[in-house]
Protein backbone atom coordinates (compact mmCIF):
# COMPACT_ATOMS: atom_id res chain seq x y z
CA UNK A 1 0.00 0.00 0.00
CA UNK A 2 1.22 3.59 -1.02
CA UNK A 3 2.10 4.85 2.51
CA UNK A 4 0.85 8.16 1.50
CA UNK A 5 -2.51 6.69 1.51
CA UNK A 6 -3.02 7.35 5.36
CA UNK A 7 -2.41 11.15 5.16
CA UNK A 8 -4.59 11.41 1.90
CA UNK A 9 -7.61 9.69 3.84
CA UNK A 10 -6.91 12.14 6.32
CA UNK A 11 -7.36 14.79 4.17
CA UNK A 12 -10.16 13.48 2.59
CA UNK A 13 -12.05 12.82 5.29
CA UNK A 14 -10.86 16.85 6.54
CA UNK A 15 -11.99 18.58 3.60
CA UNK A 16 -15.36 16.45 3.44
CA UNK A 17 -16.45 17.47 7.04
CA UNK A 18 -15.41 21.66 6.57
CA UNK A 19 -17.36 21.61 3.13
CA UNK A 20 -20.11 19.41 4.59
CA UNK A 21 -20.80 22.35 7.61
CA UNK A 22 -20.96 24.93 4.51
CA UNK A 23 -23.43 22.83 2.77
CA UNK A 24 -25.60 22.08 5.68
CA UNK A 25 -25.91 25.73 6.66
CA UNK A 26 -27.00 26.57 2.96
CA UNK A 27 -29.34 23.49 3.52
CA UNK A 28 -27.99 21.45 0.18
CA UNK A 29 -27.21 17.68 0.08
CA UNK A 30 -24.42 16.18 1.39
CA UNK A 31 -23.50 13.87 -1.98
CA UNK A 32 -22.61 17.52 -3.14
CA UNK A 33 -20.58 18.26 -0.41
CA UNK A 34 -18.11 15.36 -1.17
CA UNK A 35 -18.15 15.83 -4.44
CA UNK A 36 -17.26 19.45 -4.23
CA UNK A 37 -13.96 18.47 -1.72
CA UNK A 38 -12.83 16.20 -3.29
CA UNK A 39 -12.71 18.89 -6.53
CA UNK A 40 -11.24 21.23 -4.27
CA UNK A 41 -8.15 18.95 -2.96
CA UNK A 42 -7.86 16.78 -6.06
CA UNK A 43 -5.12 17.36 -8.91
CA UNK A 44 -7.98 19.93 -10.81
CA UNK A 45 -7.80 22.33 -8.14
CA UNK A 46 -5.41 22.88 -4.91
CA UNK A 47 -3.66 19.53 -5.73
CA UNK A 48 -2.93 18.21 -2.15
CA UNK A 49 -4.30 14.93 -3.57
CA UNK A 50 -2.40 14.05 -6.90
CA UNK A 51 -1.67 10.45 -6.44
CA UNK A 52 -3.44 8.59 -8.76
CA UNK A 53 -3.23 4.74 -6.64
CA UNK A 54 -4.68 6.64 -3.43
CA UNK A 55 -7.75 8.01 -5.61
CA UNK A 56 -8.17 4.69 -7.13
CA UNK A 57 -7.76 2.56 -3.82
CA UNK A 58 -9.85 5.04 -1.75
CA UNK A 59 -12.82 4.55 -4.68
CA UNK A 60 -12.47 1.03 -4.27
CA UNK A 61 -13.13 0.28 -1.14
CA UNK A 62 -15.58 2.66 -0.95
CA UNK A 63 -17.59 1.63 -4.34
CA UNK A 64 -17.71 -2.03 -2.64
CA UNK A 65 -19.15 -0.89 0.62
CA UNK A 66 -21.26 1.40 -1.24
CA UNK A 67 -23.13 -1.21 -3.09
CA UNK A 68 -23.11 -3.51 0.06
CA UNK A 69 -25.26 -0.95 1.73
CA UNK A 70 -27.73 -0.69 -1.65
CA UNK A 71 -27.64 -4.21 -1.72
CA UNK A 72 -28.97 -4.41 2.34
CA UNK A 73 -31.69 -1.99 1.41
CA UNK A 74 -33.43 -3.52 -1.63
CA UNK A 75 -36.58 -5.48 -0.64
CA UNK A 76 -36.98 -8.47 -2.47
CA UNK A 77 -40.66 -9.06 -1.52
CA UNK A 78 -41.14 -5.08 -2.41
CA UNK A 79 -40.34 -5.65 -6.01
CA UNK A 80 -42.58 -9.24 -5.73
CA UNK A 81 -45.23 -7.34 -4.80
CA UNK A 82 -45.52 -4.72 -7.00
CA UNK A 83 -48.41 -3.43 -8.35
CA UNK A 84 -49.25 -3.95 -12.26
CA UNK A 85 -49.68 -0.53 -12.74
CA UNK A 86 -46.02 0.38 -11.17
CA UNK A 87 -44.84 -2.55 -13.22
CA UNK A 88 -45.76 -1.97 -16.46
CA UNK A 89 -44.24 1.49 -16.07
CA UNK A 90 -41.17 0.35 -14.73
CA UNK A 91 -41.58 -1.55 -17.82
CA UNK A 92 -41.95 1.23 -20.09
CA UNK A 93 -39.88 3.63 -18.14
CA UNK A 94 -36.63 1.58 -18.06
CA UNK A 95 -36.81 0.10 -21.62
CA UNK A 96 -38.29 3.57 -23.37
CA UNK A 97 -35.30 5.54 -21.39
CA UNK A 98 -32.86 3.04 -22.67
CA UNK A 99 -33.69 3.62 -26.03
CA UNK A 100 -34.22 7.28 -26.02
CA UNK A 101 -30.88 7.50 -24.27
CA UNK A 102 -28.86 5.10 -26.34
CA UNK A 103 -30.17 7.16 -29.88
CA UNK A 104 -29.51 10.42 -27.77
CA UNK A 105 -26.32 10.32 -26.75
CA UNK A 106 -24.47 8.30 -29.88
CA UNK A 107 -25.91 10.61 -32.28
CA UNK A 108 -25.82 13.76 -30.17
CA UNK A 109 -22.81 13.16 -28.45
CA UNK A 110 -21.12 13.23 -25.63
CA UNK A 111 -20.26 9.21 -26.45
CA UNK A 112 -17.88 7.93 -28.49
CA UNK A 113 -18.97 4.83 -28.97
CA UNK A 114 -21.96 2.40 -29.00
CA UNK A 115 -20.54 1.00 -25.66
CA UNK A 116 -20.18 4.30 -24.39
CA UNK A 117 -23.40 5.87 -25.59
CA UNK A 118 -25.15 2.61 -23.75
CA UNK A 119 -23.41 3.33 -20.23
CA UNK A 120 -24.77 6.66 -20.69
CA UNK A 121 -28.55 5.57 -21.53
CA UNK A 122 -28.24 3.42 -18.40
CA UNK A 123 -27.19 5.93 -16.62
CA UNK A 124 -29.88 8.43 -17.63
CA UNK A 125 -32.70 5.61 -16.73
CA UNK A 126 -31.73 5.36 -12.88
CA UNK A 127 -33.05 7.96 -9.91
CA UNK A 128 -31.36 9.21 -6.88
CA UNK A 129 -33.53 6.97 -4.17
CA UNK A 130 -31.10 8.98 -1.52
CA UNK A 131 -32.55 12.12 -2.53
CA UNK A 132 -35.88 10.85 -3.00
CA UNK A 133 -36.45 9.08 -0.38
CA UNK A 134 -35.69 12.22 1.55
CA UNK A 135 -37.64 14.66 0.18
CA UNK A 136 -40.46 12.40 0.07
CA UNK A 137 -40.07 11.03 4.18
CA UNK A 138 -39.86 15.35 5.01
CA UNK A 139 -43.09 16.08 2.69
CA UNK A 140 -44.80 13.17 4.30
CA UNK A 141 -45.85 11.87 0.63
CA UNK A 142 -43.91 8.58 1.17
CA UNK A 143 -47.66 6.64 1.93
CA UNK A 144 -49.59 8.84 -0.65
CA UNK A 145 -50.22 6.88 -4.11
CA UNK A 146 -47.46 9.33 -5.95
CA UNK A 147 -45.17 8.77 -3.31
CA UNK A 148 -45.90 4.45 -3.41
CA UNK A 149 -45.88 4.85 -7.47
CA UNK A 150 -42.06 6.56 -7.21
CA UNK A 151 -40.41 3.91 -4.53
CA UNK A 152 -42.01 1.49 -6.61
CA UNK A 153 -40.27 2.57 -9.91
CA UNK A 154 -36.66 3.31 -7.72
CA UNK A 155 -37.52 -0.46 -6.51
CA UNK A 156 -37.41 -1.99 -10.22
CA UNK A 157 -34.55 0.24 -11.36
CA UNK A 158 -32.46 -0.88 -8.55
CA UNK A 159 -33.63 -4.74 -9.98
CA UNK A 160 -32.49 -3.75 -13.55
CA UNK A 161 -29.09 -2.07 -12.26
CA UNK A 162 -28.61 -5.79 -10.81
CA UNK A 163 -29.02 -7.30 -13.90
CA UNK A 164 -26.84 -4.61 -15.45
CA UNK A 165 -23.92 -5.06 -13.47
CA UNK A 166 -24.37 -8.81 -14.05
CA UNK A 167 -23.30 -8.04 -17.23
CA UNK A 168 -21.36 -4.82 -17.01
CA UNK A 169 -17.39 -6.85 -17.53
CA UNK A 170 -18.38 -8.25 -20.86
CA UNK A 171 -20.41 -5.74 -22.73
CA UNK A 172 -17.04 -4.79 -24.79
CA UNK A 173 -17.17 -8.53 -25.92
CA UNK A 174 -20.78 -8.97 -26.24
CA UNK A 175 -20.69 -12.19 -27.89
CA UNK A 176 -23.42 -14.61 -27.11
CA UNK A 177 -21.01 -17.54 -25.50
CA UNK A 178 -19.50 -14.82 -23.38
CA UNK A 179 -22.98 -13.10 -22.27
CA UNK A 180 -24.55 -16.64 -21.95
CA UNK A 181 -21.45 -17.57 -19.51
CA UNK A 182 -21.42 -14.86 -17.56
CA UNK A 183 -25.12 -14.93 -16.92
CA UNK A 184 -23.97 -18.84 -15.86
CA UNK A 185 -21.39 -17.08 -13.53
CA UNK A 186 -23.96 -14.75 -11.93
CA UNK A 187 -26.57 -17.45 -11.45
CA UNK A 188 -23.75 -19.30 -9.24
CA UNK A 189 -22.74 -16.53 -7.47
CA UNK A 190 -26.19 -15.85 -6.38
CA UNK A 191 -26.65 -19.68 -5.24
CA UNK A 192 -23.39 -19.22 -3.82
CA UNK A 193 -24.25 -16.03 -1.83
CA UNK A 194 -27.82 -17.52 -0.98
CA UNK A 195 -26.54 -20.95 -0.04
CA UNK A 196 -24.08 -19.39 2.43
CA UNK A 197 -26.64 -16.63 3.70
CA UNK A 198 -29.47 -19.10 4.13
CA UNK A 199 -27.57 -22.07 6.38
CA UNK A 200 -24.26 -20.68 7.45
CA UNK A 201 -24.78 -17.01 8.03
CA UNK A 202 -27.80 -17.26 10.55
CA UNK A 203 -26.20 -19.23 13.27
CA UNK A 204 -23.14 -17.29 13.04
CA UNK A 205 -24.68 -13.82 13.69
CA UNK A 206 -27.05 -15.31 16.33
CA UNK A 207 -23.74 -16.20 18.00
CA UNK A 208 -22.02 -13.07 17.93
CA UNK A 209 -25.38 -10.85 18.14
CA UNK A 210 -24.19 -9.59 21.66
CA UNK A 211 -21.37 -8.26 20.62
CA UNK A 212 -21.60 -5.15 18.18
CA UNK A 213 -17.95 -5.37 17.01
CA UNK A 214 -18.54 -8.70 15.78
CA UNK A 215 -21.43 -8.41 13.91
CA UNK A 216 -19.80 -5.84 11.83
CA UNK A 217 -16.51 -7.60 11.11
CA UNK A 218 -18.83 -10.47 10.23
CA UNK A 219 -21.01 -8.49 7.81
CA UNK A 220 -17.64 -6.65 6.26
CA UNK A 221 -16.14 -10.28 6.09
CA UNK A 222 -19.01 -11.66 4.72
CA UNK A 223 -18.73 -8.02 1.88
CA UNK A 224 -15.28 -8.89 0.83
CA UNK A 225 -15.45 -12.54 0.93
CA UNK A 226 -18.34 -12.27 -1.46
CA UNK A 227 -16.31 -9.65 -3.59
CA UNK A 228 -13.53 -11.52 -3.84
CA UNK A 229 -15.42 -14.79 -4.82
CA UNK A 230 -16.28 -12.39 -7.58
CA UNK A 231 -13.57 -11.10 -8.92
CA UNK A 232 -10.82 -14.27 -8.27
CA UNK A 233 -12.72 -16.96 -8.66
CA UNK A 234 -15.41 -15.90 -11.59
CA UNK A 235 -14.16 -13.28 -13.19
CA UNK A 236 -16.83 -11.02 -12.03
CA UNK A 237 -16.30 -7.63 -10.88
CA UNK A 238 -16.22 -6.63 -7.11
CA UNK A 239 -19.06 -4.73 -7.17
CA UNK A 240 -21.46 -7.31 -8.45
CA UNK A 241 -20.21 -9.55 -5.45
CA UNK A 242 -20.68 -6.93 -3.00
CA UNK A 243 -24.05 -6.14 -3.95
CA UNK A 244 -25.17 -9.40 -4.20
CA UNK A 245 -23.69 -10.30 -1.08
CA UNK A 246 -26.01 -7.41 0.83
CA UNK A 247 -28.89 -8.49 -0.95
CA UNK A 248 -29.07 -12.04 0.29
CA UNK A 249 -28.40 -10.32 3.82
CA UNK A 250 -31.41 -8.26 2.96
CA UNK A 251 -33.90 -11.07 2.71
CA UNK A 252 -33.72 -12.46 6.70
CA UNK A 253 -34.61 -11.26 9.83
CA UNK A 254 -30.82 -9.84 10.95
CA UNK A 255 -30.64 -7.80 8.39
CA UNK A 256 -31.70 -4.46 10.32
CA UNK A 257 -29.28 -5.28 13.07
CA UNK A 258 -26.55 -6.00 10.31
CA UNK A 259 -27.30 -2.89 8.53
CA UNK A 260 -27.34 -0.55 12.01
CA UNK A 261 -23.47 -1.62 12.43
CA UNK A 262 -23.07 -1.49 9.26
CA UNK A 263 -23.58 2.55 9.04
CA UNK A 264 -21.30 4.27 10.52
CA UNK A 265 -18.48 2.81 8.68
CA UNK A 266 -20.45 3.04 5.58
CA UNK A 267 -20.57 6.39 5.53
CA UNK A 268 -17.04 6.64 6.34
CA UNK A 269 -16.31 4.94 3.20
CA UNK A 270 -19.11 6.22 1.21
CA UNK A 271 -17.76 9.84 1.88
CA UNK A 272 -14.44 8.74 1.12
CA UNK A 273 -15.78 7.49 -2.67
CA UNK A 274 -17.49 10.56 -3.73
CA UNK A 275 -14.59 12.75 -2.30
CA UNK A 276 -12.67 10.58 -4.79
CA UNK A 277 -14.71 10.77 -8.05
CA UNK A 278 -14.75 14.92 -7.34
CA UNK A 279 -11.32 14.19 -7.65
CA UNK A 280 -11.83 13.11 -11.10
CA UNK A 281 -13.89 16.33 -11.73
CA UNK A 282 -11.92 18.99 -13.85
CA UNK A 283 -12.59 22.58 -13.98
CA UNK A 284 -15.98 23.73 -15.00
CA UNK A 285 -15.81 24.92 -18.78
CA UNK A 286 -18.18 26.17 -21.24
CA UNK A 287 -17.78 22.89 -22.97
CA UNK A 288 -18.92 21.04 -20.17
CA UNK A 289 -21.70 23.53 -18.44
CA UNK A 290 -23.24 23.54 -22.39
CA UNK A 291 -23.24 19.45 -22.15
CA UNK A 292 -24.81 19.35 -18.05
CA UNK A 293 -27.80 21.38 -19.64
CA UNK A 294 -28.34 19.49 -22.55
CA UNK A 295 -28.02 15.96 -20.44
CA UNK A 296 -29.80 17.39 -17.75
CA UNK A 297 -33.10 18.54 -20.36
CA UNK A 298 -32.67 15.08 -21.93
CA UNK A 299 -33.56 13.27 -18.52
CA UNK A 300 -36.35 15.28 -17.54
CA UNK A 301 -37.71 14.96 -20.60
CA UNK A 302 -37.18 11.28 -21.42
CA UNK A 303 -38.84 10.80 -17.51
CA UNK A 304 -42.16 13.12 -18.97
CA UNK A 305 -42.41 10.88 -21.73
CA UNK A 306 -42.19 7.60 -20.01
CA UNK A 307 -43.10 8.16 -16.57
CA UNK A 308 -45.90 10.88 -17.05
CA UNK A 309 -47.80 9.69 -20.25
CA UNK A 310 -48.30 5.97 -19.05
CA UNK A 311 -49.33 6.70 -16.15
CA UNK A 312 -51.87 8.93 -17.19
CA UNK A 313 -52.92 6.49 -20.36
CA UNK A 314 -53.72 3.82 -17.30
CA UNK A 315 -56.12 6.67 -15.66
CA UNK A 316 -54.42 7.89 -12.81
CA UNK A 317 -54.87 11.30 -13.59
CA UNK A 318 -52.49 14.56 -13.32
CA UNK A 319 -52.07 14.73 -10.20
CA UNK A 320 -50.58 10.92 -9.68
CA UNK A 321 -49.24 10.95 -12.87
CA UNK A 322 -46.91 13.89 -13.23
CA UNK A 323 -45.86 13.92 -9.00
CA UNK A 324 -43.87 10.80 -9.65
CA UNK A 325 -42.08 11.74 -13.32
CA UNK A 326 -40.84 15.10 -11.28
CA UNK A 327 -39.61 13.36 -8.43
CA UNK A 328 -37.86 10.88 -10.00
CA UNK A 329 -36.50 14.01 -12.33
CA UNK A 330 -32.38 13.24 -11.17
CA UNK A 331 -29.60 11.63 -11.69
CA UNK A 332 -28.36 8.51 -9.84
CA UNK A 333 -25.75 8.01 -7.30
CA UNK A 334 -25.61 4.54 -8.46
CA UNK A 335 -25.64 6.06 -11.88
CA UNK A 336 -21.90 7.90 -11.03
CA UNK A 337 -21.22 4.53 -9.69
CA UNK A 338 -21.85 2.60 -12.77
CA UNK A 339 -20.01 5.41 -15.03
CA UNK A 340 -16.86 4.94 -12.88
CA UNK A 341 -17.19 1.19 -13.21
CA UNK A 342 -17.01 2.18 -16.73
CA UNK A 343 -14.06 4.25 -16.93
CA UNK A 344 -12.37 1.93 -14.69
CA UNK A 345 -12.65 -0.77 -17.98
CA UNK A 346 -11.86 1.65 -20.72
CA UNK A 347 -15.19 1.69 -21.71
CA UNK A 348 -16.23 4.92 -20.65
CA UNK A 349 -14.21 8.46 -21.08
CA UNK A 350 -13.08 10.68 -18.66
CA UNK A 351 -15.35 13.61 -20.31
CA UNK A 352 -18.29 11.37 -20.07
CA UNK A 353 -17.95 10.91 -16.15
CA UNK A 354 -17.28 14.30 -15.96
CA UNK A 355 -20.39 15.69 -16.97
CA UNK A 356 -22.37 13.09 -15.69
CA UNK A 357 -21.07 14.16 -11.85
CA UNK A 358 -22.12 17.53 -12.80
CA UNK A 359 -25.33 16.61 -14.67
CA UNK A 360 -25.29 14.91 -10.68
CA UNK A 361 -24.86 18.25 -8.61
CA UNK A 362 -27.10 20.18 -10.70
CA UNK A 363 -30.18 17.79 -10.96
CA UNK A 364 -29.79 16.78 -6.88
CA UNK A 365 -30.48 20.87 -6.26
CA UNK A 366 -33.07 21.69 -9.28
CA UNK A 367 -35.19 18.00 -7.98
CA UNK A 368 -35.09 19.11 -4.89
CA UNK A 369 -36.49 22.27 -5.09
CA UNK A 370 -38.82 21.01 -7.83
CA UNK A 371 -40.17 17.87 -5.55
CA UNK A 372 -40.78 20.38 -2.70
CA UNK A 373 -42.53 23.04 -5.20
CA UNK A 374 -44.20 19.99 -6.89
CA UNK A 375 -47.49 21.00 -5.93
CA UNK A 376 -46.98 24.02 -7.30
CA UNK A 377 -45.57 22.96 -10.93
CA UNK A 378 -48.67 20.50 -10.91
CA UNK A 379 -51.08 23.98 -10.42
CA UNK A 380 -48.93 25.82 -13.08
CA UNK A 381 -48.80 22.80 -15.45
CA UNK A 382 -52.79 21.39 -15.08
CA UNK A 383 -54.18 24.49 -17.59
CA UNK A 384 -51.40 24.12 -20.52
CA UNK A 385 -52.11 19.73 -19.87
CA UNK A 386 -55.62 20.89 -20.53
CA UNK A 387 -54.94 23.58 -23.50
CA UNK A 388 -53.13 20.07 -25.43
CA UNK A 389 -56.64 18.34 -25.37
CA UNK A 390 -56.02 16.39 -22.27
CA UNK A 391 -58.69 15.80 -19.73
CA UNK A 392 -58.17 14.85 -16.11
CA UNK A 393 -60.19 12.24 -14.06
CA UNK A 394 -63.22 14.92 -13.22
CA UNK A 395 -63.56 16.37 -16.60
CA UNK A 396 -63.29 12.93 -18.40
CA UNK A 397 -65.85 10.48 -16.00
CA UNK A 398 -69.89 11.71 -17.11
CA UNK A 399 -71.52 12.87 -14.03
CA UNK A 400 -74.34 11.18 -12.43
CA UNK A 401 -77.79 12.36 -12.73
CA UNK A 402 -77.92 13.67 -9.67
CA UNK A 403 -75.02 15.58 -9.54
CA UNK A 404 -75.96 19.25 -9.73
CA UNK A 405 -78.18 18.40 -6.94
CA UNK A 406 -76.42 20.22 -3.29
CA UNK A 407 -75.50 17.64 -1.24
CA UNK A 408 -76.24 17.48 2.66
CA UNK A 409 -72.93 16.43 3.93
CA UNK A 410 -69.35 17.37 2.19
CA UNK A 411 -66.51 14.96 3.15
CA UNK A 412 -63.54 16.75 2.05
CA UNK A 413 -60.07 14.39 1.51
CA UNK A 414 -60.68 10.91 1.62
CA UNK A 415 -58.33 8.93 3.95
CA UNK A 416 -58.70 6.09 6.53
CA UNK A 417 -61.19 7.84 8.95
CA UNK A 418 -63.11 8.63 6.17
CA UNK A 419 -63.12 5.36 4.72
CA UNK A 420 -64.25 3.67 8.00
CA UNK A 421 -66.86 6.86 8.58
CA UNK A 422 -68.52 5.84 5.01
CA UNK A 423 -68.63 2.18 5.60
CA UNK A 424 -70.50 3.13 9.81
CA UNK A 425 -73.04 5.19 7.20
CA UNK A 426 -73.44 2.09 4.93
CA UNK A 427 -74.20 0.22 7.83
CA UNK A 428 -76.23 1.74 9.91
CA UNK A 429 -77.23 5.10 7.90
CA UNK A 430 -77.58 3.88 4.35
CA UNK A 431 -80.78 6.25 3.37
CA UNK A 432 -77.65 8.86 4.46
CA UNK A 433 -75.83 8.07 1.16
CA UNK A 434 -77.21 9.68 -1.60
CA UNK A 435 -76.78 13.11 0.31
CA UNK A 436 -73.04 12.47 0.56
CA UNK A 437 -70.69 14.24 -1.33
CA UNK A 438 -66.76 13.40 -1.30
CA UNK A 439 -63.95 15.65 -2.75
CA UNK A 440 -60.29 13.86 -3.21
CA UNK A 441 -57.85 13.76 -5.66
CA UNK A 442 -56.89 10.02 -5.09
CA UNK A 443 -57.65 7.94 -8.41
CA UNK A 444 -57.96 4.84 -6.94
CA UNK A 445 -60.60 6.45 -4.43
CA UNK A 446 -61.96 7.88 -7.35
CA UNK A 447 -62.70 5.03 -9.16
CA UNK A 448 -63.66 2.62 -5.78
CA UNK A 449 -66.45 5.66 -4.69
CA UNK A 450 -68.04 5.47 -8.13
CA UNK A 451 -68.44 1.97 -7.98
CA UNK A 452 -70.36 2.16 -5.00
CA UNK A 453 -72.43 5.27 -6.61
CA UNK A 454 -71.05 8.00 -3.95
CA UNK A 455 -71.18 10.82 -5.76
CA UNK A 456 -67.21 12.13 -5.86
CA UNK A 457 -65.40 15.11 -7.12
CA UNK A 458 -61.94 14.37 -8.33
CA UNK A 459 -60.04 17.62 -7.21
CA UNK A 460 -57.48 19.23 -4.76
CA UNK A 461 -59.24 20.49 -1.47
CA UNK A 462 -56.93 22.91 -0.83
CA UNK A 463 -57.66 25.06 -3.90
CA UNK A 464 -60.79 27.35 -4.12
CA UNK A 465 -62.11 26.62 -7.42
CA UNK A 466 -62.61 22.97 -6.90
CA UNK A 467 -64.54 23.80 -3.66
CA UNK A 468 -66.98 26.01 -6.01
CA UNK A 469 -67.42 23.61 -8.07
CA UNK A 470 -68.20 20.82 -6.44
CA UNK A 471 -70.96 22.59 -4.17
CA UNK A 472 -69.38 22.71 -0.82
CA UNK A 473 -71.15 26.20 -0.84
CA UNK A 474 -74.17 24.47 -0.95
CA UNK A 475 -73.51 22.16 1.50
CA UNK A 476 -75.20 22.02 5.23
CA UNK A 477 -72.45 19.46 7.01
CA UNK A 478 -68.80 19.84 6.16
CA UNK A 479 -65.99 17.19 7.35
CA UNK A 480 -62.38 16.94 7.47
CA UNK A 481 -60.93 14.35 8.71
CA UNK A 482 -57.32 14.70 7.32
CA UNK A 483 -54.48 15.59 9.61
CA UNK A 484 -52.35 18.93 8.84
CA UNK A 485 -49.16 16.02 7.28
CA UNK A 486 -51.90 14.67 4.61
CA UNK A 487 -53.16 17.93 3.80
CA UNK A 488 -51.07 19.55 0.51
CA UNK A 489 -50.78 22.89 0.00
CA UNK A 490 -53.25 24.01 3.18
CA UNK A 491 -53.71 23.10 6.71
CA UNK A 492 -57.17 22.70 8.70
CA UNK A 493 -56.82 26.15 10.05
CA UNK A 494 -56.70 27.41 6.50
CA UNK A 495 -59.49 25.30 5.34
CA UNK A 496 -61.32 26.36 7.77
CA UNK A 497 -61.26 30.17 7.38
CA UNK A 498 -61.61 29.14 3.26
CA UNK A 499 -64.81 26.97 4.02
CA UNK A 500 -66.60 29.92 6.81
CA UNK A 501 -65.81 32.36 3.77
CA UNK A 502 -67.54 30.23 1.04
CA UNK A 503 -70.26 29.06 3.25
CA UNK A 504 -71.21 30.68 6.59
CA UNK A 505 -74.12 28.73 7.45
CA UNK A 506 -72.60 25.25 7.01
CA UNK A 507 -71.64 23.19 9.96
CA UNK A 508 -67.34 22.66 9.80
CA UNK A 509 -65.84 19.66 11.41
CA UNK A 510 -62.41 19.39 11.04
CA UNK A 511 -59.52 16.80 12.69
CA UNK A 512 -56.56 18.34 15.29
CA UNK A 513 -53.31 16.62 15.72
CA UNK A 514 -52.26 19.09 18.37
CA UNK A 515 -54.55 19.72 21.56
CA UNK A 516 -52.93 23.37 21.22
CA UNK A 517 -54.91 23.60 17.73
CA UNK A 518 -58.16 23.50 18.98
CA UNK A 519 -58.89 26.59 20.18
CA UNK A 520 -57.39 28.45 17.28
CA UNK A 521 -59.71 25.88 14.82
CA UNK A 522 -62.63 27.08 17.06
CA UNK A 523 -61.57 30.39 16.78
CA UNK A 524 -61.78 29.99 13.04
CA UNK A 525 -65.18 28.94 12.51
CA UNK A 526 -64.82 25.13 13.01
CA UNK A 527 -68.07 24.23 14.86
CA UNK A 528 -66.67 21.35 15.85
CA UNK A 529 -63.06 20.05 16.02
CA UNK A 530 -62.53 16.02 16.25
CA UNK A 531 -59.19 14.99 18.33
CA UNK A 532 -58.63 11.09 17.61
CA UNK A 533 -55.95 10.94 20.09
CA UNK A 534 -58.44 11.62 22.82
CA UNK A 535 -60.26 8.92 21.59
CA UNK A 536 -58.00 6.12 20.84
CA UNK A 537 -56.53 7.07 24.68
CA UNK A 538 -60.23 6.30 26.30
CA UNK A 539 -60.07 3.13 23.97
CA UNK A 540 -56.66 2.45 25.32
CA UNK A 541 -57.66 2.39 28.35
CA UNK A 542 -60.47 0.10 28.32
CA UNK A 543 -57.94 -2.48 26.35
CA UNK A 544 -55.97 -1.57 29.72
CA UNK A 545 -58.50 -2.90 31.92
CA UNK A 546 -59.12 -5.94 29.88
CA UNK A 547 -55.85 -6.79 29.64
CA UNK A 548 -55.40 -6.62 33.48
CA UNK A 549 -58.16 -9.39 33.48
CA UNK A 550 -56.63 -11.31 31.44
CA UNK A 551 -59.21 -11.05 28.57
CA UNK A 552 -57.57 -9.73 25.51
CA UNK A 553 -58.16 -12.54 24.18
CA UNK A 554 -61.91 -12.50 23.75
CA UNK A 555 -61.40 -8.48 22.63
CA UNK A 556 -59.26 -9.85 19.81
CA UNK A 557 -62.05 -12.17 18.84
CA UNK A 558 -64.72 -9.48 18.81
CA UNK A 559 -62.58 -7.42 16.60
CA UNK A 560 -61.87 -9.66 14.74
CA UNK A 561 -65.57 -9.95 13.86
CA UNK A 562 -66.25 -6.47 13.15
CA UNK A 563 -63.12 -6.86 10.84
CA UNK A 564 -64.89 -9.57 8.61
CA UNK A 565 -68.18 -7.80 8.60
CA UNK A 566 -66.65 -4.44 6.90
CA UNK A 567 -65.67 -4.07 3.30
CA UNK A 568 -64.39 -0.62 3.44
CA UNK A 569 -63.18 1.53 0.46
CA UNK A 570 -59.32 1.95 2.11
CA UNK A 571 -58.51 -1.56 3.99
Amino acid sequence: MNPGIVTDIALCIIAAWLVALVFQVIRQPLLLAYLAAGFLIGPNCLRFITDNDSINTISSIGLALLLFMIGLEIDLKKMSRAGRIVTWTAIIQLMGCLFLGWLFFKLVGPADSWLEGLYLAVAATMSSTVTIVKVLYDKRELETLPGRITIGLMVLQDLATILFLAIQPNLSQPAAGVMALALVKVLLLILVGYGVSRFVLPPVFRLVARQPELVLIGALAWCFAMAGFASNILGLSREMGALVAGVMVSTFPYTLDVAAKVTGIRDFFVTLFFVSLGMLIPVPTWHLMLWMVVFSMFLVGSRMLTIFFPLYWMKLGFRASLLPAISLSNFSELSLVLLTMGHQSGDVSQNSLSIAAFVFAFLAVDSTYAMMKSDYILAKTVPWLKRFGLKDLDEAAPESPDAKNPKRVCLLGFSWAASSLLEEISRLKPALLPEILVVDFNPHVYQRLRQRGVHVVYGDISQRDVLLSAGVGDAGIIICSLPNTLLKGATNLKLVRQLRELNPAAQIVVHAELLSDIPHLYAAGADYVSAPRLLEASDLLHVLDIAEKRFLDMKREEQQEQLEQRNEVIP
